[in-house]
């Protein structure tokens, strides 16, 4: 026995941040707004119109009393009753689904803001749990100046960090080279590197030696990361690790 079908009423969002008050949407083919949908069965495409007393959003498929008329967004939304099924699949087909506007998903809106508040909680509760000493490991890399921040300010910085920013503090803690991002930051903090937009200097000797050069618009921490982990420069890595720790 086959599942049958259910017609249900849907509702249409403008994808725009603001949306105007009215909005028609194009609702016929035309040089100005071509309305075509390939049929991946023939390999034609076909123009679309919305006519409520066909049965078909296909032109081709329509009779010669079609009856036009517009489709129009109020504040942002368009409501389609189960009855108007020409127009739901004329929206379905329809070249600005997805792009101008799309279909609203209740059950996957809901999934979707239950997703954005459990990374919340779960950032939130990382934060929380971390050791003071993480804590300033993640500020040295997301922020400037730790070494003029109170231990309240880190611990605040960086609980609003997890809050309004959850997905990317997440992968701040998650990544591997958190702990060697966070001595490169106190490297230049301690005046041992020297960064410009150019290039890296090793500071520390008598002498200023140049380390390597930094591509433009690459990111200078991602750069000097991959060279300190590589043969040549982890030496330097160590040294000024030692430095540091002494």
């Amino acid at each position: 026995m086959k599942n049958k079908k259910v017609f249900v009423d849907k509702i249409y969002k403008l994808t725009r941040d603001v949306a105007p008050l009215s909005y028609i949407l194009p609702s016929s083919h035309s040089r100005r707004y071509p309305l075509m949908h390939f049929d991946n069965e023939t390999g034609e495409n076909r123009t679309l119109r919305y006519a409520r007393n066909q049965k078909s959003p296909f032109e081709d498929e329509q009779d010669g009393n079609a009856i036009l008329e517009p489709i129009i967004f109020e504040d942002g939304y368009l409501t389609v009753r189960k009855e108007n099924q020409v127009l739901q699949q004329f929206l379905h087909y329809h070249p600005g689904n997805g792009g101008t506007f799309r279909e609203l998903d209740k059950a996957k809106e809901a999934q979707d803001d239950i997703d954005i508040v459990q990374r919340e909680i779960d950032a939130l509760v990382a934060a929380n749990d971390m050791s003071l000493e993480r804590k300033i490991a993640v500020a040295r890399v997301v922020f400037n100046n730790v070494d003029k921040m109170s231990t309240a300010e880190i611990k605040r910085d960086i609980l609003m960090f997890a809050k309004n920013e959850p997905v990317e503090f997440l992968e701040v803690i998650n990544d591997p080279d958190l702990e060697i991002d966070s001595n490169i930051a106190e490297f230049i903090s301690n005046n041992y590197l020297e960064l410009t937009t150019k290039s890296v200097t090793l500071t520390t000797g008598k002498t200023k030696k140049k380390l390597l050069s930094l591509p433009f618009g690459e990111d200078p921490m991602y750069i000097i990361s991959s060279w300190m982990k590589s043969d040549e420069g982890l030496p330097t890595y160590k040294m000024l690790l030692k430095k540091l720790k002494s």
